[in-house]
């Protein structure tokens, strides 16, 4: 469905949106589900069965998602003691002020394996560079320049960027900030994607869905050949509302 036919179906409804289910709406935007996926990832050494990775992404902080919700999000990862902590990028909305004092929240994430993160459409907008140096300073590990590893002992799995040209047959994770990466994907060391684009659509209207949610919606996807789980994200943009997709902080457990 194209956006113009969506915007024809939902106009008769406009006015009960507006009176009935706006109040709803602002209500779902602030109420953070935290969703439990588990994957088995081919290739996954034993000793690293059971590694639980928290994924955060789209947080958009900003005029919607102010600083006390994004001071829950981080207490609540840190209360599921994650082993590893990715972030999917578009941290900031609308305005490049926004970039400093959501790092200076993000820095108090913990994990043991490290805290790892890409960036996204909305940080390339607002200044790449301003980006990179809050997550430096957040001592969030950029993972487009290099990757990384999660290891135990001398056990190993890789987190990639989509330009992670590291030589070696162990088993990869690849975030990026759009799942539909994994379209494209055709090396065979990748096992799953982490990805948010679209925060599961946002707006799902009962009866006419969301124009905006295609394949690569909410929850595991497969794709050509590898698997991507999408979240649905955790900030707003455009309106700063939510119908069918409340925000997700993701704790994955990755399986032998």
């Amino acid at each position: 469905m194209n956006r113009r036919r969506f915007l024809q179906m939902l106009a008769p409804s406009a006015a009960a949106i507006a009176f009935g289910g706006a109040g709803y709406g602002f209500y779902e935007a602030s109420c953070v589900s935290v969703e439990r996926p588990t994957f088995a990832l081919p290739g996954l050494p034993k000793p690293l069965d059971g590694v639980t990775v928290a994924f955060l992404t789209d947080i958009l902080h900003g005029p919607y998602q102010d600083d006390e919700y994004l001071r829950a999000i981080v207490r609540t990862t840190n209360m599921l003691d994650p082993d590893a902590i990715v972030l999917g990028g578009n941290y900031a909305l609308r305005d490049p002020k926004h970039i400093r004092p959501t790092f200076e929240l993000l820095k108090d994430l913990r994990a043991p394996m490290g805290q790892f993160g890409v960036l996204g459409s909305h940080d390339h907008r607002l200044g790449a560079d301003a980006v990179r140096d809050g997550m430096k300073r957040a001592r969030i590990a950029d993972l487009s320049d290099a990757g990384a590893w999660l290891a135990r002992g001398r056990e190993r799995i890789r987190l990639a960027s989509a330009d992670d040209t590291e030589s070696g047959t162990e088993s990869r994770i690849l975030v990026h900030n759009d799942p539909a990466i994994a379209e494209s994907v055709r090396d065979p060391r990748v096992k799953l994607v982490l990805g948010s684009i679209n925060r599961g659509g946002q707006l799902n209207v009962p009866g006419v869905g969301s124009p905006w949610a295609g394949k690569y919606a909410a929850g595991f996807v497969k794709g050509p050949e590898t698997t991507a789980y999408v979240s649905r994200g955790l900030g707003v943009a455009g309106l700063p509302v939510r119908y069918g997709s409340r925000p997700e902080i993701t704790l994955l457990t990755l399986r032998a």
